[in-house]
């Protein structure tokens, strides 16, 4: 069966046709008008543009059996947590979910980190930050006020994947630029098309990915930047006196994630080249990555579970800068009473201010 080439319009997507009176291809809906050799090369670069390539090669470190002498590991019978910490590490509650921890012996079970970037605020730092994150929250239940429950506050490793890779990016628009005038009988629009391409490279270095499902992302990624200039090569001897969160998300399992930020972050770099046009839209683009790389890192977080009528309420730190980030739940009863009192003083200043009136 003879192969059937259709050309369609590529501003409003009709069907177009040769106009033997111009020369030159004419959509009958849109009445746009193409040379013969722009639409061929147009219709050349459609058969022959690319898929998105982001595959990942991956390796991991394996712990030498000196370094696992003096770490032992928790596994929380509650949410399943594990729990990495040296031998002097005493836990008596999970940092996700508060409930007790049980000490199961020797590290054996996951890859050796590649790098670590040591804890900078300590305890009293976090405390005092957790704090002023409280101040002027009149709303707020008094548990999460509590001296001794401010208190609990844990430091902890977290566990990111660092993803490197140079991206080769095509992307190609359709944009409009539109002209109007006017002459003593009528107004005039004139509206141009382009097809604008964009092509080019552009590198990531570390694109973290949390590597913890009882870490929320969303979370971790609000405590973002943290400041990898001041990460070493990983070493037990900086988990003393801390806790490292095992990590139950896999490299390969986080690819798709690190993808997600690496296309965003991408697409987001080219579309801002495209300028001086009235409208842009984005309609293709792939992105082919070379050169990739993923190593495996601990980040310092200070992080409080607090549990208030059934529910977790996790707030975390980044142990370098101090940003703290949470959800605060509401007292209803101190609210209702709130609301009951600004109901009251209200009504009293509109009454007032009614007899007032009444006596002028």
């Amino acid at each position: 069966m003879a192969e059937i080439q259709e050309y369609k319009c590529p501003c409003c997507g009709g069907a177009i046709a040769f106009d033997s009176t111009l020369q030159k291809m004419k959509c009958p809906y849109c009445d746009t008008e193409f040379d013969i050799e722009t639409l061929t090369n147009y219709e050349n670069e459609l058969k022959n543009e690319q898929t998105d390539n982001m595959k990942w090669e991956t390796s991991e470190k394996e712990w030498q059996e000196y370094e696992t002498d003096n770490l032992h590991y928790y596994v929380c019978k509650s949410c399943g947590g594990e729990i990495t910490c040296d031998k002097n590490t005493v836990a008596t509650s999970c940092p996700f979910c508060g409930n007790a921890v049980v000490m199961l012996g020797q590290l054996s079970s996951v890859k050796k980190p590649d790098y670590i970037i040591p804890f900078k605020l300590d305890k009293k730092a976090a405390e005092a930050a957790l704090k002023k994150y409280y101040e002027g929250k009149r709303l707020l239940p008094k548990v999460f006020k509590d001296q001794n429950h401010i208190k609990e506050v844990q430091g902890i490793y977290v566990p990111f994947w660092l993803f490197d890779a140079d991206a080769d990016v095509n992307m190609r628009y359709k944009a409009t630029k539109i002209r109007a005038w006017s002459d003593s009988k009528y107004h005039y629009t004139e509206t141009s098309f382009f097809s604008v391409c964009r092509n080019g490279s552009i590198g990531f270095e570390r694109v973290p990915v949390d590597g913890s499902i009882k870490m929320p992302d969303d979370l971790m990624e609000s405590l973002e930047p943290f400041d990898f200039s001041q990460a070493v090569d990983f070493q037990t001897a900086y988990l003393a006196g801390y806790m490292a969160n095992n990590y139950d998300v896999d490299s390969e399992q986080s690819i798709k994630r690190a993808n997600e930020r690496i296309k965003k972050s991408a697409e987001k770099a080219f579309d801002t080249t495209v300028n001086g046009y009235t409208s842009v839209v984005k309609e293709t683009g792939s992105i082919q990555l070379r050169n990739s790389a993923v190593k495996y890192a601990l980040f310092p977080v200070w992080i409080l579970n607090t549990k208030w009528n059934g529910q977790n309420y996790l707030f975390a730190m980044n142990g370098q800068n101090g940003k703290m980030v949470g959800d605060l739940p509401l007292d209803t009863a101190a609210y209702k009473k709130w609301l009951l009192g600004l109901t009251a003083i209200i009504g009293i200043i509109l009454y007032a201010l009614s007899y007032i009136i009444w006596l002028l």
